[in-house]
């Protein structure tokens, strides 16, 4: 699903555009605005980044494969990108299917590690944790562009987990060393 040298340099740099815009508009606008997103606990957006943009990524290399480029890589001589006409579609449609097996794939594979780990230890956090915000209990507001993220208040929440003493980090130009 890389493009691996398919591509003319024209068509890896729209697709480096679109990889990089689609999956950032998806993240900061679709994801705030779906029903379906907001179930979703993603809150680093690995959705987005990794299944977005290499989704896009395979389906644009099947548009913008290049005929002379795909001779020297592909076992099919005749494979090309949509956008060059001809069998083009087929290769877009190729690369659409290819992406949907590893979507599955994924699935299956993913649940079983899931359901293996979750024998060992529990996946989900404490009810606790979670009404303070998966983010904002280690200290970190995850892509908080807008400043609509959670913050970290020291005041509220305490970074030990545990109920031993533990020494105030020094603050100012000079530290205890």
């Amino acid at each position: 699903m890389v493009n691996l040298g398919l591509v003319q340099g024209w068509a890896a740099i729209i697709m480096g555009i679109l990889s990089g815009s689609v999956p950032w508009f998806t993240m900061m606008i679709v994801h705030k605005k779906s029903k379906l997103f907001q179930k979703i606990d993603d809150t680093l957006g690995v959705f987005h980044t990794h299944a977005v943009a290499g989704l896009l990524g395979g389906i644009l290399t099947g548009l913008f494969a290049e005929p002379e480029l795909c001779k020297l890589f592909l076992p099919i001589l005749s494979s090309r990108g949509g956008v060059y006409g001809g069998s083009g579609g087929k290769q877009i449609l190729k690369q659409i299917v290819g992406g949907l097996f590893i979507i599955g794939w994924n699935l299956v594979v993913t649940t079983i590690i899931c359901l293996v780990i979750n024998l060992v230890i529990p996946l989900r956090m404490p009810d606790e944790d979670l009404m303070i915000g998966d983010d904002a209990v280690h200290g970190e507001e995850a892509y908080a562009l807008w400043g609509d993220g959670e913050k970290y208040d020291p005041n509220k929440h305490d970074i030990y987990s545990d109920d031993t003493l533990h020494p105030k980090p020094s603050s100012g130009a000079t530290q205890v060393v």
